[in-house]
Formats: structure tokens, C-alpha cells, sequence
């Protein structure tokens, strides 16, 4: 059990470091989008236009809730 919360933990971590560092890129967001949809897909992993909105929005709204 305190395996998963350690990766829980750290898988949170890196998606609030994402965030933080898409929200502070200094290229345009859609730019950004593009960069890290073909990080991604080099990775194995493919997202397409949709999940990728889906996943910048609630990375943004997790981040939005940690300010308050």
C-alpha cells in the first residue's frame, strides 16, 4: 500500500511539474501542445487533440485548486 501511494505521490509530482512548465513556456501554448503530443508518441504514448485538451485542463484545474 505504501508502494502505490509513493507512486501516486510521484506521478502527481511530475504532472504538477508539467503543468508548471507548459504554463510558463515561453513559446505559444498550442506550440507547446504540439512538442509534448510527439514526446509522447516517441514514448509509446498517443494522445490525440481532444485527450490532450482534456489532459492540459485538468492539470490546470488541479493546479487551480492547490493556489486556494
Amino acid at each position: 500500500m505504501k508502494n502505490l501511494s509513493a507512486l501516486f505521490a510521484f506521478l502527481g509530482g511530475a504532472a504538477v511539474g508539467a503543468a508548471l512548465g507548459v504554463l510558463f513556456a515561453p513559446e505559444k501554448g498550442e506550440d507547446t501542445r504540439k512538442r509534448i503530443c510527439q514526446l509522447l508518441r516517441e514514448k509509446g504514448i498517443k494522445l490525440n487533440h481532444h485527450d490532450m485538451d482534456e489532459l492540459v485542463d485538468q492539470i490546470t484545474s488541479e493546479l487551480s485548486s492547490d493556489k486556494e
